[in-house]
């Protein structure tokens, strides 16, 4: 007998970003640094961070209603909420508890999953399989991170990258061939599990005075360890996504990296031989806001009119783990 599943689609997109800015400039006068050095290595001129009393799961919920009310849906609609962030309101409950609190949505399961910047690849893959199955309709997926927070902002090699900031779409069903999430691929190897981490607070090293002095509770990371097999990974987790749709780059409107280092995104382009102008950056005015920083890019572009109904778009993320993936979606 024929499948009769539908496959899956993107409905609705959404975003938030803090209006507080923090510009290189800003920067300078609390490390030793520069607006020059950091704009050379990175890309990153300004980043977004949130306002005291602001917390993981307002981000998480603002994005998430711009998203429902552009696939025309009301929250009562969702028959399960998946965030991706390694910044959640507390470690327990889940910070998506909370979204469903806010949102006013009915007793969906809600669960929040940590695969740092590559989060919001694993939980549209998660959402695809579910909606494409028939088991579920309506799927919120967030990207959210409140890295502000867990940066030391005297550790000039990680403060001048991370940004605040949170995307959500809508994955429903759809009978359109023309339409949909062609192919997903994630992955993960720990064998670099140490090159980024926030080492303290869980069952390994507990909280305590000494984790707040050492810094244990803020981010750590290799910065070179992260970047040698980003443009690899990052390659190869792409490549997968077009084999597996009968596609090649050639087919591709839009690449929609993360962004965490504008040298990584033109590396992993050239190898893939997309021009620039299918390039979407916005690195430059929100840095690196790990989970969130594929889904905010996408709503950016598809509210502006720049990324078209009908277009394909590749997704591809990598993070901590170190896990990385990759979806093609035509939208």
């Amino acid at each position: 007998m024929a499948n009769s599943a539908p496959r899956s689609r993107i409905l609705g997109t959404g975003h938030y970003l803090p209006a507080i800015v923090r510009t290189n400039a800003d920067l300078e006068k609390l490390v030793d640094t520069s607006d020059a050095w950091i704009t050379e290595r990175t890309g990153i001129r300004e980043r977004r961070i949130a306002p005291d009393g602001v917390v993981t799961s307002d981000m998480a919920t603002a994005a998430a209603k711009e998203a429902l009310a552009m696939a025309g849906l009301q929250a009562s609609d969702l028959d399960m909420i998946i965030v991706g962030t390694v910044t959640p309101d507390m470690p327990m409950p889940a910070t998506a508890v909370y979204v469903q609190q806010k949102l006013g949505a009915t007793s969906c399961p809600a669960f929040d999953l940590s695969a740092a910047c590559a989060g919001f690849v694993f939980g549209l893959t998660i959402a695809d399989k579910f909606v494409g199955s028939g088991t579920m309709k309506h799927v919120l997926v967030i990207g959210v991170e409140l890295l502000s927070r867990v940066i030391d902002w005297s550790d000039r090699t990680t403060c001048v990258l991370f940004g605040d900031g949170a995307g959500a779409v809508i994955v429903g069903p759809t009978d359109a061939s023309s339409s949909g999430i062609l192919s997903t691929a994630i992955h993960t190897d720990g064998a670099l599990a140490g090159s980024l981490m926030i080492p303290g607070g869980g069952s390994v090293t507990p909280a305590s005075h000494e984790v707040v002095e050492q810094k244990l509770h803020k981010v750590h990371m290799r910065g070179q360890d992260i970047f040698k097999v980003a443009v690899r990974n990052l390659f190869s987790a792409s490549k997968n996504a077009l084999e597996a749709a009968g596609m090649t780059s050639e087919n591709v409107d839009w690449i929609c990296a993360h962004q965490a280092n504008l040298r990584i995104i033109d590396q992993v382009t050239s190898r893939l031989a997309v021009p620039a102008e299918k390039v979407l950056i916005n690195i430059d005015r929100v840095g690196n806001t790990s989970s969130a920083s594929i889904p905010i890019l996408v709503d950016e572009n598809f509210r502006s009119g720049k990324i078209k109904k009908g277009d394909t778009v590749l997704m591809c993320a990598l993070g901590a783990g170190i896990s990385w993936g990759s979806a093609l979606v035509r939208m």
